[in-house]
């Protein structure tokens, strides 16, 4: 079966900019520094964008450009960049995170130009990324539960994207969240994840293993192979689902289906085989049981079990076409053929043994 991967691409931005006056134009200019001063060690990066801030302080604080969409975009614009940028300062990441948010807000209501939206727009991005790398971040320094809590806050600002929910959902498996496993799984499911039948195997696995609740597997079960017919893995795991809970017409249902489509598996062969001589060796603990007296209940359970065991061989000597060595399929053909006191076949299977030994 497949292994779901993290996503743990650092994300990039785009700078665009535009000219102004007075503080708004101070503001401006820092941002453009920024955008055309190619590479710039860290330090001085953000002293740039901390004196243009401070510049929109004014601005925004002065009654001729408290409603200037502009400057409220150029606010925006530098404390985002801030909070993206700044990786050694978590909680100043997080101040200006808030900044940028408040004036995103404040700015769109402005009714802003094209060219303001596009500042927005730009900031917006910068706090997404912002959020994603402290995410990124925070796994690899194994703090899972930040981590889970930073790609949490990712989905809620941008809820198309599949790839942070499933991020989410393994940070949570990390801490044995499994409620919030569930839940981002069934997010970027419904957002058509490309390997959804991956996270439904998952989700499944964690019902019957950590939660114990086969209630809910079965029907996550059903739910995926309503959506993934053909999955050999979803059948397989109903297939096993049934064996456990003893529904063995059930489970023959299931791996019938799986034969038809892989008539070659041995595996699949030999389990199905394996069903009817538990039924056969269940009778004979009946039998066992009988008062000897009871000849009639011994012959009906005599005559069950032979039939029984003539339903298994066709499936054992399928696996053992498939897989000439198989021990475990030839052991039981052997046992069959004992009871059914088929001495020819009896001694073929142990001649086929004996070659293996």
């Amino acid at each position: 079966m497949k292994k779901i991967f993290l996503s743990l691409l650092f994300a990039g931005s785009v700078l665009l900019v535009n000219a102004q006056k007075s503080e708004v134009n101070a503001a401006k200019n820092a941002w453009i520094l920024i955008a055309n001063g190619g590479n710039k060690p860290l330090s001085e990066t953000l002293k740039l964008l901390n004196d243009g801030l401070a510049h929109t302080d004014k601005a925004i604080a002065d009654e001729k450009t408290s409603q200037s969409a502009e400057a409220w975009g150029y606010r925006a614009l530098l404390s985002s960049r801030i909070a993206l940028i700044d990786t050694t300062d978590l909680s100043n990441s997080k101040a200006k995170q808030k900044i940028a948010d408040e004036a995103i807000e404040k700015g769109n209501a402005l009714n802003p130009k094209d060219q303001d939206k596009k500042n927005f727009e730009d900031a917006k991005s910068f706090v997404e990324d912002a959020v994603r790398n402290r995410g990124v971040l925070a796994y690899k320094k194994k703090d899972y539960a930040m981590a889970l809590d930073a790609f949490n806050e990712v989905t809620k600002r941008n809820p198309k994207d599949t790839a942070i929910y499933v991020n989410a959902a393994l940070m949570a498996k990390q801490i044995n969240n499994y409620p919030e496993v569930i839940r981002n799984y069934k997010e970027a499911i419904a957002l058509n994840y490309p390997e959804s039948a991956l996270l439904y195997k998952d989700m499944i696995s964690i019902y019957l293993k950590d939660l114990k609740d086969s209630t809910a597997a079965i029907a996550m079960i059903q739910e995926a192979s309503g959506k993934f017919p053909g999955d050999n893995d979803l059948i397989g795991m109903e297939t096993d689902y049934y064996i456990k809970k003893g529904d063995i017409a059930k489970s023959q249902e299931m791996l019938k289906k799986l034969i038809e489509k892989n008539p070659t598996n041995p595996t699949y062969n030999i389990i199905m085989g394996d069903i009817y001589f538990k039924q056969a060796t269940d009778l004979q603990e009946q039998k066992n049981k009988l008062d000897p007296k009871k000849v009639k209940e011994f012959n009906e359970l005599s005559a069950k079990m032979k039939a029984v065991l003539n339903q298994a061989i066709p499936y054992y000597k399928a696996a053992v076409a498939t897989d000439a060595k198989n021990i475990n399929a030839l052991e039981n053909l052997k046992s069959i053929y004992f009871f059914l006191d088929d001495k020819a076949n009896t001694e073929v299977i142990q001649k086929q043994l004996d070659a293996i030994k």
